[in-house]
């Protein structure tokens, strides 16, 4: 851990330099403007999410959210937190989805797959959970701790990391699929690397492990893959995206160098400056990949800056969406995006306790 916090301090330190230097000018890219539809979406009186790690679209344009909520009659340390909501196309409230589920511990992701099915991604049980389009449990990922266990607690962050063991998660952080219907989960705070399952969810493979180089990661933290089959995980606290093929073989990687607005703060705690905030620059919260003729990339950062960028799929940043802050058309923890086209995009916040609806102008 030590030689790795060297590393990626060496790497902020290079970053600040860059920030004040050319980078900075071959960075700037044009904002793009946007509405956040007000009130949305439509809760039930009286309700009220958490933070909101996950969000998800069907093909019907239902929005499924994942929030840490449902957690007042917890522990004021350590309550479960995790409920999974529906909404249809109008952002009318339709269900609550596993309502009490074992897996429920501490939300992380949702996602949708190529056929509606409903994938549900829990950091605090270390489960990855699909569900049917009726909500009904059809497949787990992973096992949570046993309670009656004397020994059941927290993981412990030792390093070097214990190996990682097949078919089994430690804090996993979000789910996708190749073309033919292979699962690939990144695996995640604890662990370093992507796990690959095949058609029938049976387990094939592992790559990656925690390090600065190539193929290895520092918290891989959301995943996606393009109509190639080209596999792009956001390692967030390498600040950057990495690109792979399906069986794990590096193909390139790439970064966001986009200096913030200096007049922006962030919303909790004091404003990151100097290495700190080069190190959080461009780091990918989220990954959401848009589905037209010309594919791109949606890309959420940190807390701070805590902006959206749109990028092409040769890392070409195309522009800018919002900026830090608490209000309305604002972010701070954009942890997961919806993309169902360029001009729509839902964005989850874990600060602001919310999903906004964005409508892109082109």
């Amino acid at each position: 851990m030590k030689n790795g916090l060297l590393a990626l301090g060496a790497l902020s330190l290079v970053m600040s330099a860059a920030l004040v230097g050319p980078v900075a000018a071959q960075q700037s890219v044009p904002q793009i403007a946007f509405q956040s539809v007000p009130d949305y979406p439509k809760l039930p009186d009286g309700m009220n999410f958490g933070e909101v790690p996950g969000v998800a679209v069907n093909s019907k344009g239902h929005v499924f959210v994942f929030t840490r909520s449902n957690s007042a009659q917890g522990p004021a340390y350590a309550p479960a937190a995790a409920q999974l909501l529906e909404f249809d196309q109008n952002g009318k409230f339709v269900r609550e989805i596993g309502k009490g589920l074992y897996a429920w511990s501490f939300a992380h992701s949702v996602r949708i797959d190529k056929d509606d099915n409903i994938w549900a991604i829990d950091k605090g049980s270390d489960m990855i959970v699909k569900f049917n389009q009726a909500g009904r449990v059809s497949w787990v990922f992973g096992r949570r701790k046993e309670s009656a266990e004397d020994d059941t607690k927290p993981w412990e962050h030792v390093n070097p990391p214990l190996p990682a063991e097949d078919g089994l998660f430690r804090q996993p952080t979000d789910v996708a699929w190749d073309s033919q219907g292979n699962t690939y989960i990144t695996d995640g705070y604890v662990n370093s690397r992507v796990a690959k399952f095949d058609k029938n969810g049976d387990w094939v493979k592992q790559w990656g492990s925690k390090g600065n180089g190539p193929g290895q990661f520092v918290i891989p933290h959301s995943i996606a893959i393009d109509r190639n089959d080209n596999v792009y995980v956001g390692d967030r606290s390498n600040r950057r995206i990495q690109v792979f093929d399906t069986d794990g073989k590096f193909l390139r990687q790439f970064t966001i160098d986009v200096p913030p607005d200096p007049a922006t703060r962030a919303v909790n705690g004091a404003t990151p400056t100097g290495a700190r905030l080069a190190g959080m620059i461009g780091a990918p919260n989220s990954l959401c990949m848009t589905q037209g003729p010309t594919q791109v990339l949606f890309v959420g950062e940190t807390t701070y800056p805590g902006r959206i960028f749109k990028v092409s799929l040769d890392g070409k940043v195309l522009g800018v969406i919002g900026k830090s802050g608490r209000n309305i058309g604002q972010f701070s923890g954009a942890h997961a995006l919806a993309c169902p086209s360029e001009t729509e995009i839902y964005a989850a916040e874990t600060s602001n306790w919310r999903v906004q609806k964005l409508l892109l102008k082109k």
